[in-house]
């Protein structure tokens, strides 16, 4: 079995980049990558930026009782990425509610976007999973990086 060492993620203020390589698990029949994968490799950039910016979403759910979930996806499907591509998905942090946190994200072959999308995220308690308002210390945190 041979490894592929993958470059690190690079961060921006406000944007961050996440380096995906494309395997056979992620292809269709078609031999190109599975529409819905699209949606795995952004969750993991969502996931990796905040555990970068401090913010570790498995830390957040058992100290603060807290979970970032997705409430709503917009996205288009613009080229097709195949096995072994090299794909960068590049991560924006948008609008920020008073419970939500907007992103812009795509994702890119060699500086081409292949898809694009806007996520919506909600910020919910883990127990009773309904709304709850970005803590202080978090929404503090996430602005100082706009």
């Amino acid at each position: 079995m041979q490894v592929t060492n993958h470059p690190a993620p690079t961060a921006g203020r406000a944007s961050f980049t996440l380096p995906v390589r494309v395997y056979f698990e992620d292809t269709d029949a078609g031999g190109v990558v599975y529409y819905a994968n699209y949606l795995k490799f952004c969750e993991r950039a969502r996931t990796e930026w905040l555990r970068t910016t401090g913010l570790a979403q498995n830390r957040l759910a058992a100290e603060q009782g807290l979970l970032f979930v997705v409430r709503s996806v917009e996205a288009s499907y613009l080229r097709p990425a195949v096995l072994d591509d090299m794909l960068e998905v590049v991560t924006t942090l948008g609008k920020q509610g008073r419970a939500s946190l907007d992103f812009a994200q795509q994702v890119r072959r060699d500086g081409q976007t292949l898809f694009e999308a806007r996520i919506g995220i909600a910020c919910v308690d883990r127990d009773a999973m309904r709304p709850i308002p970005i803590p202080p210390a978090v929404r503090a945190q996430l602005a100082s990086l706009v």
